[in-house]
């Protein structure tokens, strides 16, 4: 999970680099975070600190199933990357190393 969690900060950081050099979808931490609830119904599911300083949220409905990432960088400007449907909150297990498939 460790490796899963480090590899998508990675991409999220390259993809944050991207989008908050031509500024598309990004803004206000507080801006982002009030339309995701206004407009989705999203809460924060999760927080991860990424690279340099940046931070990686997951907002979701448990309602809708709607789901956002976020990256917020440390001026905090937020960033959004990644968006979808059909959210599931999940408690499993870590796998142990060397069995995954």
């Amino acid at each position: 999970m460790t490796k899963l969690l480090t590899a998508l900060t990675a991409i999220l950081t390259f993809m944050t680099a991207s989008a908050a050099s031509a500024e598309p979808n990004c803004g206000p931490r507080a801006a982002v975070i009030a339309h995701l609830s206004d407009n989705f119904g999203e809460s924060r599911q999760s927080i991860r600190m990424g690279q340099e300083g940046r931070v990686v949220e997951v907002f979701a409905s448990l309602e809708t199933g709607s789901w956002t990432i976020t990256v917020t960088l440390p001026n905090g400007l937020t960033c959004l990357v990644a968006a979808g449907e059909a959210f599931e909150l999940l408690a499993e297990a870590p796998i142990p190393s060397g069995t995954e498939s």
